[in-house]
């Protein structure tokens, strides 16, 4: 893990921004970066990043019970991860 981190890092719209057709679009420039991967998962842990793994939960139609289950599971994390972010802000 590098101590000198960019000004972008963990910013959803830097890293993973939203492109004209409505869908979020990779940044060439985040290739080349070594901090890459967890640049993108601390942006998907803010509450902009929670709302979008949120989104991308509705859009996904699981099949069967227990996919239905583990959707429901998964939002019910993300919605209390999403509560203690606003109890902390």
């Amino acid at each position: 893990m590098c101590k000198n981190k960019k000004e972008c890092f963990g910013v959803l719209d830097n890293v993973f921004p939203m492109g004209q057709d409505g869908l979020r679009t990779i940044v060439p420039e985040c290739f080349d970066c070594l901090q890459k991967k967890e640049c993108l998962q601390s942006a998907l842990k803010t509450k902009q990043g929670l709302r979008f793994r949120e989104k991308v939960l509705d859009r996904n139609h699981p099949g069967g019970l227990l996919g239905k289950l583990r959707q429901w599971s998964e939002k019910k994390t993300l919605n209390r991860l999403m509560k203690e972010r606003e109890e902390r802000s």
